[in-house]
């Protein structure tokens, strides 16, 4: 670089050989926003090479389960289900994915329900879960755990899908969700809240039952906004349909009647390309957020089919 005034001279000072290696973007790679997992005390734990917050619940030497919550969601997602079921005698193992709830995302880290049942497969491998496993998940995570049992056949006895989104993604719901995605962005979750609790429960809930709205919105609004922003688009993303034939799990499908992620219609359509899938239970007067809106009802669905 050089620097000439008139009058005084010039000035000339190498900065570095233009095929150098450009340090500070180096350093924004490595950079993380959210703490280490050395220096989170809550539950934050290296899952293969990923911090992930994982909880345990139930009975350590019981039969194995795994919970993977929603759009929107996180563990504290499934303590009522736990606690109201035989699940409770079960060895649970929540977790958050990444960018939800205390899971941390890095700015360079690119979503997906791939990089999403890859994290769900480090976490059954860590916990020494090989085969026999009850998968109990909702929306977004219904792909996750199709995608995972799809890759490990011998891994999962029993799949649990609580309002599980179309496969493929159908273009306008890409659309909605790469908008909301960007909404949030730029505008933070607050700006997204109203209009999901509105569309995603039922006219009933909304009526009635005012603490599970505000259940589904501290839920929302407990989330980064960058992690959730990625996560709409990695659902808005999976525009390739899973191959869910292959999947030989016991399925129980259970969905609301007012879903509008997951219709009936859409969750017989699973029941009919599952080979295990027997039953599809319908709760009445619940939208997209199962186990807020309706536990008990929930509940009594899984209780029979465990």
């Amino acid at each position: 670089m050089t620097i000439s005034v008139p009058g005084l001279g010039r000035l000339s000072n190498r900065i570095a050989s233009p095929n150098s290696q450009n340090t500070s973007f180096s350093r924004y790679q490595k950079l993380n926003h959210a703490p280490s997992p050395s220096a989170n005390k809550h539950g934050v734990e290296l899952v293969g090479e990923k911090p992930l917050q994982v909880k345990r619940l139930g009975v350590k030497n019981g039969p194995p389960a795994v919970f993977v919550h929603g759009l929107g969601g996180s563990t504290e997602y499934w303590r009522p289900l736990i606690e109201l079921t035989g699940l409770k005698s079960y060895d649970c193992v929540l977790f958050d994915l990444e960018g939800h709830g205390l899971s941390p995302t890095t700015p360079t880290s690119q979503l997906s329900i791939s990089s999403f049942a890859a994290d769900l497969q480090a976490l059954c491998l860590q916990n020494g879960i090989t085969s026999g496993l009850t998968l109990v998940t909702h929306s977004i995570g219904c792909l996750v755990a199709l995608k995972c049992a799809q890759d490990n056949p011998s891994l999962v006895s029993k799949l649990v899908l609580l309002g599980p989104p179309p496969s493929p993604v159908p273009r306008t719901g890409a659309e909605e969700l790469y908008a909301r995605a960007d909404l949030v962005r730029s505008e933070g979750m607050g700006a997204a809240v109203d209009a999901v609790v509105s569309e995603e429960t039922s006219q009933a809930i909304q009526t009635s039952n005012f603490l599970a709205l505000s259940a589904v919105r501290l839920s929302l609004l407990a989330h980064p906004a960058e992690g959730y922003a990625k996560a709409c688009t990695a659902l808005a993303d999976a525009s390739v349909g899973l191959e869910i034939g292959q999947v030989k799990a016991k399925t129980l499908i259970i969905t609301g009647s007012q879903d509008i992620v997951s219709s009936a219609q859409l969750c017989d359509d699973y029941k009919q390309r599952l080979p295990n899938a027997d039953t599809v239970e319908v709760l009445q007067d619940v939208g997209h957020w199962h186990v807020f809106e309706d536990p008990v009802g929930v509940s009594k669905a899984l209780d029979a089919f465990l």
